[in-house]
């Protein structure tokens, strides 16, 4: 095993040495230029989906010990414990809290709440929640499990610097009992809107009703339908805006126009198996026969580290030759309306929002975002679109988030959003 993982470590060396020599500028968010070997693919698709550390052992903090556990209003604290490791000498809980699934029955979510030092000003402290990027889609790919967690929040330390409580939902299925919802907004949303829930009911926390969200990839998916539900789902909550990073917007393209690359296969493989359990949506009619149990095989892989992303690549390679049955899953029910489902509409007017898009970005495509800023404007709202020349999908959140929560501070402020939108 020790021998296997050091040449692991040696092909992902390797790989990452020439993607920064084809680069020219380090391999980060860059989109690799030659043909790729197996661990450079990997290398490619940690950059895609995002890449976190080795996963912790999962304890008995995420079960749930039976309905009454879970009775109890949403966003209501089950239980929390400390979780060392926060910066500048800020406090972290572990939380499990209360939400509501797609069914409309109460479940559990886990997350992190993060309270910056000091006493809260009067009035409360404002709260930002964190919407993260693809992990997985079973139980064990929980960002809370990782033991780089507080280095994946973007702008994480500019936050809390600003007296910001940070929370960080783990969205259902993850942490808790799965599968995991991928994809699915609403599911997202709710989890969202339950963790600033949570992070008020924490007594020492002195939180205020108002927060921003601040996502990326799946995350600012999760970040936009936080958007349409807030009004109904949570009224007592004061969203002042959404930032976003290389969002999830149309899924139909996003889905088909990355099926050449390894994460592209990845990404749809997550959702296809997914959806198959939350919806009861027959694999069989998107997938060839021989793709259905490298798909399985898939889903019981995290999206953690760099060595994960080797083994996906691995696992991923018979969906080279057998993957889909149509040329596009919009083709075909319940896909297309799935697809469109879970694709975000125009968010209220009212509601300013922060985009930031990177060019070289080859999964979530440059002109994707524009479209949906498009729609926002048309829509009345008032969008700042960040462009990032060169930048790719993986160093979206990280080169945006001064920009970003410099952006939030001021709807925190009562500052007049500023507009890109013309007209």
């Amino acid at each position: 095993m020790r021998n296997r993982i050091e040449w692991l470590r040696a092909l992902i060396g390797r790989a990452v040495r020439r993607a920064e020599q084809v680069s020219g500028k380090g391999f980060a968010g860059r989109v690799i230029r030659c043909r790729p070997s197996r661990a450079a693919a990997a290398v490619g698709m940690a950059l895609a989906l995002g890449c976190a550390g080795p996963v912790l052992a999962q304890t008995a903090f995420y079960d749930v010990h039976g309905d009454a556990e879970l009775n109890g209003a949403d966003g209501t604290v089950i239980r929390q414990e400390p979780m060392s490791g926060a910066p500048h000498g800020a406090t972290a809980y572990r939380v499990l809290y209360r939400s509501t699934g797609l069914d409309g029955k109460r479940i559990a979510v886990s997350g992190v709440v993060i309270l910056p030092q000091g006493s809260p000003p009067p009035g409360g402290r404002p709260i930002v929640a964190w919407a993260h990027p693809t992990t997985g889609v079973i139980a064990r790919c929980a960002p809370s499990l990782t033991g780089t967690f507080f280095q994946n929040v973007q702008g994480l330390n500019l936050m809390l610097e600003r007296g910001y409580i940070v929370v960080a939902t783990d969205y259902p299925g993850l942490g808790t009992a799965g599968p995991h919802p991928f994809l699915v907004g609403n599911s997202e949303g709710r989890a969202v809107l339950d963790s600033v829930r949570a992070a008020r009911a924490i007594a020492q926390g002195g939180a205020s009703n108002r927060f921003a969200v601040w996502g990326h990839s799946q995350g600012g998916q999760a970040a936009l339908f936080t958007g349409l539900l807030a009004k109904r789902y949570a009224p007592e909550l004061d969203l002042v805006g959404i930032a976003a990073a290389a969002p999830a917007t149309e899924l139909a393209a996003l889905l088909n126009d990355d099926l050449g690359t390894v994460a592209g296969k990845n990404l749809t493989s997550m959702a296809l198996w997914s959806w198959s359990k939350i919806y009861d949506a027959p694999l069989a009619r998107a997938l060839d026969a021989a793709a259905i149990p490298v798909v399985d095989r898939l889903a019981g892989e995290c999206v953690e580290s760099l060595l994960d992303l080797l083994e996906r690549s691995e696992t991923e390679r018979p969906l080279q030759k057998d993957f889909l049955r149509v040329a596009n899953l919009s083709d075909i029910e319940p896909w297309h309306t799935l697809l469109q489902e879970n694709t975000p509409g125009p968010l209220p007017s009212q509601l300013p929002v922060f985009l930031a898009q990177g060019t070289s970005d080859p999964i979530v495509r440059p002109a994707a975002t524009q479209d949906y800023m498009a729609r926002l404007c048309e829509a009345g709202a008032k969008v700042r679109m960040l462009l990032m020349p060169g930048v790719g999908h993986m160093a979206a959140a990280h080169r945006s988030a001064e920009a970003a929560v410099a952006w939030i501070s001021d709807r925190f402020a009562g500052i007049a959003p500023p507009t890109d939108c013309r007209g």
